[in-house]
């Protein structure tokens, strides 16, 4: 008996590997700042160890929410919390496993944060799933600098910049997602406030990967971007193609420019010494343009654009 009860358990947990982070990723976003009972840290049934998180459970039961939420009342003052201090840690048993595919796309967990930089739209997530597991089994608490990442190892570290105002914060990856097509990071309440990203919902932001084996450069932090009247604030593009010939890109820029999606570029870069011609819609007016025009440009039977900020 006692056997049977361990296999159903690692059974339970094998699940976890491929589907903590999973089902859930179709979060809304923005998220709704309505009021939720279970409210904050320590409220009932929420915090860590006051009730038990049935992993085992389908996505659509295992919640005690049925939507996300955060707190009543204001935000909470973040400015004294401690940035996790990125370490040289082991990879977790649970949550890398590569490829792996979720609601139908796969992905592949990178060997290391080091290098790794993108931009794009992040997302955050709060009272819903504060206290459950995350994708590496650890207790998601959203008073932390955390995020969820669809790439990064767990556990990693990455700095966040949001780019419309300079704020930045350092999060430690521990959770997969999100899986929103169009969202590059989803960060943990805590951190969504730290940069300005709650109560919006979404915002425009780089992340970089932190690699502990190299020194920290002691360098000032960046100055807002506001403060800089030189530059122009950054622009959403969904970037629908690159292609190597130049007359397939115009072909899809004419269905595009047909279908009155505008405004509509071919723009030239070089890639790994090879030149490609990208086809771009953008910049576009707010980041539900963003998810509106890609749901219709898939619509065409046209490739699924990538979201670029530049």
């Amino acid at each position: 008996m006692r056997a049977l009860w361990r296999l159903s358990w690692l059974l339970a947990i094998a699940w976890v590997l491929v589907g903590c982070g999973g089902h859930r990723s179709t979060r809304p976003s923005p998220y709704a700042s309505s009021s939720s009972s279970s409210g904050g840290s320590g409220a009932s049934g929420y915090s860590s160890g006051g009730f038990h998180d049935d992993t085992s459970q389908p996505q659509s039961n295992r919640y005690h929410n049925g939507s996300d939420s955060v707190p009543d009342g204001p935000p909470p003052d973040v400015s004294n919390l401690p940035e996790p201090v990125p370490k040289a840690e082991p990879r977790s048993l649970y949550g890398n496993k590569s490829p792996y595919t979720v609601l139908g796309r796969s992905y592949s967990v990178l060997p290391s944060a080091r290098d790794y930089d993108e931009r794009g739209i992040a997302s955050f997530y709060g009272s819903k799933f504060h206290g459950y597991k995350t994708s590496n089994l650890e207790d998601y608490d959203m008073y932390k600098f955390t995020a969820a990442s669809k790439v990064l190892p767990l556990p990693s570290y990455a700095r966040v910049t949001n780019l419309e105002n300079g704020k930045s914060v350092i999060v430690r990856i521990n959770d997969r997602g999100p899986f929103h097509e169009n969202r590059v990071i989803d960060l943990s309440y805590a951190a969504a406030v730290k940069i300005g990203v709650w109560p919006k919902g979404t915002g425009l932001v780089e992340v970089q990967g932190i690699d502990p084996s190299q020194p920290a450069r002691e360098e000032p932090p960046p100055p807002p971007v506001a403060t800089a009247p030189s530059a122009p604030p950054p622009g959403i593009y969904l970037q629908v193609g690159a292609f190597s010939d130049q007359a397939n890109a115009e072909h899809v820029a004419a269905q595009l420019r047909v279908a009155n999606f505008a405004p509509v570029q071919v723009v030239d870069a070089t890639i790994g010494g090879r030149l490609v011609h990208r086809v771009r819609v953008g910049p576009l007016a707010d980041v539900d343009s963003a998810d509106r025009v890609t749901s219709q440009i898939e619509q065409m039977g046209l490739p699924h654009p990538q979201v670029a900020v530049d």
